[in-house]
């Protein structure tokens, strides 16, 4: 089933996709034509008079259908990706035009009662659905769950009312992460020469290439640019955090701080091309109250209900609980974090602290008490050795190894890169591409996209079709110069181990039902655990010695670095901690609360979440939540919390290597064995608990953020 052209010269089954030959164009008759095959298999089954089927003949009905998906996930994938790393109008356009009738679909296939009425047909046969393979069984339950989510029981009018809100989120979703992006573009800063003091050469260089990139904007809308500035701060991440963390000009800082914090909000005056505003305010409102009407449809008294009706955690009060526990830990250590810094701020001659003094204080305090500055270990980073090192750490963990093919394929950006993964038989597992540096066009942040999961199929109307698993992992990275590669904090190394870990979890399946396989079917607070527990390499000395050498000498980190670097692995921990807590409570609030907040009520309740949590005061303008892309433009809604709910689990599993080996080839396996190769095929608990060999422990958590010492049992 192609949508593009295949590339030559590879294994089929990756089912490349040509970028050289992609439009928007030809990705929405792909998108239109496979909703229209999807449609007529459904008008089908609607015509059906034999019902109830038999199990056999039910279970082909399935895998008919979801290979008649097939072709749908990928050209959908494909302009969903396009849209997110080279958004521009033409790809915008043609992505907001499919979202409803993508949204309509989606609604009807969960509404079917035929379809479902399949579902429970082997459900209800306990001898032929004990006789299926577990992914299938899990597979199925996932299903009938995801049904009775979209309203399958619903009433006629019921139902019609679900599907108009799920096509309103679509759109809404769409429009704040747009609003974000546009936003954070629009923003652009002029330096003077005297602002510039204490950012880094590199730090110069970006703000630099910036201002080249504000002139060529300005000249291409048709502006005149008399005075063509040398430098130009913008909100980009990387430019963003180098003037925040070094930048000597407070009034700089916080000027900047206060463009970042007010993007997409009321107090932004940019517009978009259609001239209008980038306010996010009313969205975000309609969103929550669209997710509680459906919630209300479904029999829920909240959506944190309906979120967390398919994750690990039981209930909004258990969540709550786990937070205002673990932020109650990490205070006593947050609060020796701010003295800290508070220190440090009156030998700048700073009476009250800001926000946009913490990461310039921070980067003081960690130079003075560990002789430790970023910028200085950046060059021992450079990415081309942290890649080869992360390579080498996966295949002595996996027994995997990666093998750059960019030359033989077409790819979106010529800064992409494209990789087989191979097995240690020489098997070829999947491909990936990475896409790690900031350009316009692009959406902040990382990720990690499973775009094309491993599948099997051998059907009767078809001749057989296998897909290998292919995934896109992003990242936003200081790009290379002309003489050097892009040199890496070492925040920036924890950030790519992260989305790799994702990647291995999408790539080493061994499940070949694509609805389980990968990261497919995991629960959403599960989903971090093996992204987070990679990181863990990223932290050890024999690791940092594997992924690290200067750019132009190759020596090894300094000994004197790498102990201040590992000495810092805690510094402002507590802190840090609070502030994940601070979002993940205030996303839980948001949608626990009935009738769902209007936008005042949204601010109240962050101000409350960090009048409780928080050891820091925020100014009254911050509209953090106007950009908070994670829960009102992605999976997260009333699942932000995952990350520290994860964050146990990747501890808890990290502690078995550090007590059989960082890199016990055996321990490896068990964890690729029990997490990776499973997927979603068995309930995330039980295959933590396969690994670890009893429950998660917090214990392991608690020591690796600092909150207790090595000796002490919590």
């Amino acid at each position: 089933m192609q949508t593009t052209s295949q590339i030559t010269d590879m294994d089929p089954n990756l089912k490349l996709v040509d970028f050289s030959q992609v439009s928007p164009e030809q990705l929405k008759s792909q998108v239109q034509q496979a909703i229209k095959a999807g449609h007529a298999f459904l008008d089908d089954l609607d015509n059906e008079t034999d019902s109830p089927k038999q199990a056999q003949q039910a279970l082909a009905d399935i895998i008919e259908f979801d290979h008649i998906g097939l072709g749908l996930d990928r050209s959908w994938g494909i302009l969903s990706h396009l849209n997110s790393v080279m958004s521009n109008e033409a790809i915008r356009e043609v992505h907001h035009e499919i979202l409803p009738l993508l949204s309509a679909f989606g609604t009807r296939v969960g509404q079917n009662k035929p379809l479902y009425n399949r579902y429970q047909t082997i459900k209800n046969d306990r001898e032929f659905f004990n006789g299926l393979e577990a992914a299938r069984k899990r597979a199925i339950d996932l299903a009938i769950q995801s049904f009775e989510l979209s309203g399958v029981a619903l009433e006629a009018d019921k139902q019609s009312e679900y599907a108009d809100i799920q096509s309103q989120l679509s759109t809404l979703s769409a429009k704040f992460s747009d609003n974000i992006l546009d936003a954070t573009q629009a923003y652009a800063l002029p330096l003077t020469t005297e602002q510039l003091s204490g950012i880094t050469e590199s730090g110069l260089a970006m703000l630099k290439a910036a201002a080249e990139q504000y002139v060529a904007k300005q000249q291409e809308a048709g502006e005149s640019v008399e005075d063509k500035p040398e430098y130009v701060a913008t909100l980009d991440i990387p430019v963003y955090l180098a003037v925040m963390t070094h930048a000597e000009d407070r009034e700089l800082r916080k000027t900047l701080y206060k463009a970042y914090v007010t993007r997409a909000s009321e107090f932004d005056n940019h517009k978009n091309s259609k001239d209008e505003p980038l306010d996010n305010s009313q969205v975000m409102s309609d969103i929550l109250a669209l997710r509680a009407q459906k919630s209300k449809l479904l029999g829920f008294d909240n959506y944190a209900q309906v979120s967390l009706s398919r994750k690990m955690a039981d209930s909004a009060e258990q969540v709550e609980g786990f937070l205002r526990d673990l932020a109650n830990k990490a205070t006593p250590a947050a609060k020796r974090d701010l003295e800290q810094l508070k220190e440090e701020a009156s030998a700048q001659g700073i009476e009250s602290i800001e926000p946009w003094d913490t990461a310039y204080l921070a980067e003081k305090v960690k130079q003075a008490k560990f002789n430790l500055s970023q910028e200085e270990i950046r060059p021992y980073f450079p990415l081309p050795k942290v890649i080869d090192g992360l390579f080498t750490i996966v295949n002595k963990l996996f027994g995997v190894r990666a093998v750059e093919q960019s030359d033989k394929v077409a790819l979106w950006h010529d800064e992409v890169r494209f990789y087989e993964l191979f097995d240690k038989d020489d098997s070829l597992i999947g491909g990936f591409y990475f896409d790690l540096y900031a350009r316009t066009g692009k959406r902040g942040g990382a990720w990690m996209s499973g775009f094309q999961a491993r599948y099997e199929y051998a059907g009767s109307s078809s001749e057989a079709y296998n897909q290998l698993p292919v995934c896109f992992m992003v990242g936003n990275f200081t790009p290379p110069t002309a003489d050097k590669p892009s040199l890496l904090t070492h925040n920036e190394v924890l950030t790519l181990f992260h989305e790799f870990g994702h990647g291995l979890h999408h790539l080493l399946t061994e499940v070949s039902i694509s609805d389980v396989a990968g990261v497919n079917g995991v629960e959403w607070d599960a989903v971090e655990l093996p992204s987070q527990f990679l990181e863990n390499w990223a932290w050890d000395s024999k690791g940092i010695e594997l992924i690290s050498a200067h750019v132009d000498t190759g020596e090894p980190l300094p000994k004197e670095q790498l102990e201040a670097l590992l000495a810092a692995k805690n510094f402002q921990s507590g802190m840090q901690t609070l502030r994940q807590i601070e979002f993940a409570l205030f996303d839980l609030l948001i949608h626990a609360k009935s009738p769902a907040p209007d936008y005042q009520g949204i601010l109240a309740t962050l101000d409350k979440v960090r009048e409780d949590v928080a050891v820091m005061q925020t100014p009254e303008y911050n509209r953090f939540a106007n950009g908070f892309s994670h829960i009102f433009a992605g999976g997260y809604a009333a699942g932000y919390y995952s990350y520290k709910w994860a964050e146990l689990l990747s501890a808890d599993a990290f502690s078995r290597f550090e007590e059989e080996g960082l890199f016990n080839a055996d321990t490896g396996q068990a964890f690729r064995d029990n997490i990776l190769a499973v997927g979603g095929s068995l309930p995330a608990k039980t295959n933590f608990e396969n690994f670890r060999g009893r429950e998660a422990s917090i214990d392991a958590l608690l020591r690796h953020g600092g909150f207790i010492d090595n000796n002490e049992v919590a």
